[in-house]
């Protein structure tokens, strides 16, 4: 197994550089001169180059690319182009802020989703499953702005359960973070209840599982010991990945709530055109992503005894 971490460890880094690669090519060549962006269309001349200098985008592009492959080994990215903070140190203060509002969400939903597809899979083509299924289809038909705005005018302002807007890190703020959570489990909810009810019944259609039930076995046992575990494969696939997109946040959920979290942090970079912020956002997702897929690989060995890593 430990081999086999190398070599994916070591595969990951040409991936890791042609990322790079593409989002320098995207920021630095396709994109406007970053310095005239940053100046507006009235500058002067001199103040372009000026700032150009001062931002290093006056140097060829090769030693551009250089330097920004030596920012993503280090994941140091220097300082911000619009608040001339350290990007790290920016990516830190938004990092809690997001994993607060979509890991909590995230294992919830995926744990009930989970239970509700084994129920769903167990009494297949029955009134309870095919309502399930229409609930969870008209559910990912909803856009999340309407999910959004029906929490915040009735939960929050005319029913005024929940606050509507903020964030606080202490146990106080906990209240500011329940919309949202709410709001996630019903976005995802309905896709990840439909995806595991799909894996519960291929696994309900195999052999052992009639083997199982002529032998005398019961219920619980065939459904949590034998159809749940040898399903856990593509259910680990769908969890894990997903995993590092949580790290990075949701950008509409911290920009209508007010959470300073890496969505909000993204969108705020996009619409000032902080290079550097946007840079930094990109490998820390793709880093995360790389290490998270070999995780998922891991685990396939860990739950299934067939699974041998090579």
């Amino acid at each position: 197994m430990w081999a086999y971490i190398l070599r994916r460890t070591l595969q990951a880094v040409p991936t890791l550089i042609g990322v790079t690669m593409i989002v320098f090519l995207l920021f630095n060549v396709v994109a406007d001169d970053p310095a005239r962006t940053k100046l507006g269309p009235k500058a002067t001349p001199e103040a372009v180059a000026a700032l150009s200098a001062e931002l290093g985008t006056d140097k060829p592009l090769h030693i551009q690319y250089l330097r920004f492959l030596g920012e993503s080994a280090s994941l140091d990215f220097g300082d911000s182009w619009s608040t001339n903070r350290p990007v790290g140190e920016m990516l830190e203060d938004g990092l809690v802020p997001s994993v607060t509002v979509t890991l909590p969400a995230f294992f919830i939903a995926t744990m009930l989703a989970v239970a509700l597809a084994l129920f769903c899979a167990f009494y297949r083509d029955s009134v309870a499953d095919r309502t399930t299924v229409i609930a969870a289809v008209a559910g990912m038909s909803i856009s999340s702005l309407a999910y959004i705005i029906f929490g915040q005018y009735f939960v929050a302002f005319e029913w005024n359960l929940l606050p509507i807007f903020g964030h606080e890190v202490s146990l106080r703020g906990i209240v500011f973070l329940f919309l949202p959570w709410i709001i996630w489990i019903a976005l995802s909810f309905g896709s990840e209840v439909r995806f595991f009810r799909t894996a519960m019944l291929e696994e309900m259609s195999q052999d052992y599982v009639r083997t199982a039930a002529a032998k005398g076995l019961g219920t619980r046992k065939i459904l949590f010991k034998h159809i749940l575990k040898n399903a856990m494969i593509p259910v680990i696939t769908r969890v894990v990945i997903t995993i590092p997109f949580l790290f990075v946040g949701s950008l509409l959920l911290e920009k209508f709530f007010g959470i300073p979290g890496l969505g909000d942090l993204s969108y705020q970079a996009i619409i000032e055109n902080d290079f550097p912020v946007i840079k930094a956002i990109t490998i820390f997702g793709a880093l995360l992503y790389i290490i998270f897929n070999l995780i998922s690989d891991v685990l396939y060995a860990v739950v299934d005894p067939r699974v041998r890593l090579k």
